[in-house]
């Protein structure tokens, strides 16, 4: 007897579905499952022939055989589990076949019959609304996860006796979540008025956060670059509902989701150590992943000691800096990921890192200083926004406290949220940022006042910008111009821009 039910199996971030045909015959008994599985599947026989068991049925002596329809798409995972044991169970007449009819299945099976959790529930939730199925059965576990869908009918299940006892109509599972996701309060832990001093730190990362732009900081150890970084989600905007279940469908589809944390609430930050690899910064792999880019999407992404990164490893930056997005190519299929975030990078100015200290003194010789720097090439350079440099802190401001309290991170989230709000109203696309404009866009958007554009061409003509860098002075200067609401870029505003431009020409060169 055939018997047909469906599942997803996942290709970048999204849920494609996968019909699960279970075949029982006559003929030596055992499981066979075609359809280009991996191993993971393959071992899914000896799980599925104990939990039915397990779970008081009897499993049937017969040839069985399972099909993973396309099976032109090599699959992965023990999500399928659940779904093949229901077609296998529908092929004994322990259900019936029409129960299975409009209806998902994702969940892996242990021995004993119980019900896992698995990763991508999220992007399968959110594929079975849009082909309008009637309800989807996931794993008790991803219950929280699945609930950022809203509209769509879905049930949990802890045990597979609980399912086929749901399909009798003897069983009624909870469906209810202890809460909203979307009302539960982000944990922000750091605040920037923990900074003493660098308040023209201060005022470069409010800039970068109102205007989604980069960041290049540098400075000797123990200035604060790290501090400074670290604190740069606390004064980023909330994630909206849209970005919140873009940012954890790709955490599901990772494996970077648990019960007590099913979701994403808060910007991500990412910290990378500078050894890893450009599959593990960039995504890939045999079954490609998403990488630190993509992690980091609708967040930050803070590469500390970036001239030690790998040359490679920094190059291949290039593609997501410009288009928001990475797309990774194999044989048989390709995959694109998101990946528009906000990049921190610091570095010291040599490898000693005192070049320039007021106090101590380098010890890097000419072609060491050369050469540490000469990790970071020309258009690398180029695409970063600000160029920040972080001078050593003062032992009275870190001992004494030297006069009102510093500024916090919500004051200075009030001014990024506002900022932002005029950018959006300005472009007509919600979360469009002066950093994201293409240049047909700035000749489209930017006033300037009188005399600043012969006042900018002086100044651009003396430190010999690319073009590039010249369209990233003109959207920082837009950006501080939308911090102080004022519909015109002026001169001060460029002025202040061109400040962090000027330490390009001043470390390489």
């Amino acid at each position: 007897m055939l018997c047909k039910s469906l599942s997803f199996y996942l290709l970048g971030l999204e849920a494609f579905p996968v019909e699960v045909e279970v075949d029982l015959s006559r003929g030596l008994p055992g499981v066979t499952i075609v359809g280009l599985p991996d191993s993971s599947i393959k071992e899914s026989r000896e799980r599925i022939r104990s939990a039915v068991i397990n779970s008081g049925f009897e499993f049937p002596l017969q040839k069985i055989t399972v099909n993973l329809s396309p099976a032109d798409l090599k699959k992965e995972g023990t999500a399928f589990d659940l779904a093949i044991a229901l077609g296998i169970l529908a092929g004994s007449r322990v259900i019936e076949q029409e129960q299975l009819r409009d209806i998902a299945i994702m969940g892996e099976l242990s021995l004993d019959g119980s019900i896992k959790g698995t990763k991508g529930i999220l992007s399968a939730v959110i594929k079975a609304k849009e082909m309008k199925l009637k309800e989807i059965f996931i794993p008790r576990e991803n219950l929280r996860e699945a609930g950022l869908v809203r509209d769509f009918r879905v049930v949990p299940f802890r045990h597979l006796r609980e399912v086929i006892d749901y399909l009798r109509g003897l069983f009624t599972p909870d469906s209810s979540n202890e809460t909203d996701p979307l009302f539960e309060e982000a944990d922000v832990s750091e605040d920037f008025s923990e900074i003493q001093g660098q308040t023209m730190a201060k005022r470069a990362f409010e800039i970068a956060a109102a205007g989604g732009h980069n960041l290049l900081i540098i400075g000797p150890p123990g200035a604060g670059k790290t501090m400074l970084s670290q604190r740069m989600p606390s004064i980023l905007p909330p994630l909206s509902y849209e970005e919140a279940l873009e940012t954890t469908k790709i955490y599901s589809v990772a494996g970077l989701l648990n019960f007590e944390k099913p979701f994403i609430l808060q910007r991500p930050f990412r910290n990378p150590h500078f050894t890893i690899s450009e599959a593990g910064l960039i995504g890939g792999g045999t079954i490609p992943k998403p990488g630190e880019v993509s992690l980091a999407h609708n967040g930050c992404l803070f590469l500390d000691e970036f001239p030690e990164f790998r040359r490679d490893v920094i190059e291949a930056l290039r593609q997501p800096l410009e288009d928001g997005q990475v797309t990774i190519t194999r044989a048989s299929f390709t995959v694109t990921y998101p990946s528009r975030f906000l990049l921190i990078c610091a570095m010291n100015p040599c490898k000693c890192g005192y070049l320039g200290h007021p106090s101590k003194a380098c010890t890097c010789s000419f072609q060491e200083i050369k050469k540490y720097r000469s990790k970071l090439s020309g258009p690398i350079v180029d695409r970063m926004d600000i160029h920040l440099e972080v001078p050593p802190v003062e032992i009275r401001d870190l001992l004494y406290d030297r006069g009102a309290p510093q500024e916090g991170s919500k004051a200075i989230r009030e001014r990024v949220v506002r900022a932002r709000q005029l950018q959006e109203r300005r472009y007509g696309i919600p979360g469009k940022l002066n950093a994201h404009l293409k240049p047909r866009e700035i000749k489209k958007f930017f006033v300037f006042e009188h005399g600043a554009m012969e006042f900018i061409e002086k100044a651009l003509e003396r430190l010999g910008l690319s073009a590039r860098a010249i369209h990233k002075v003109l959207k920082v200067a837009r950006t501080i111009a939308d911090l102080e609401d004022c519909d015109i870029i002026k001169k001060t505003h460029l002025s202040e821009a061109l400040q962090y431009r000027v330490l390009e020409r001043k470390v390489y060169e």
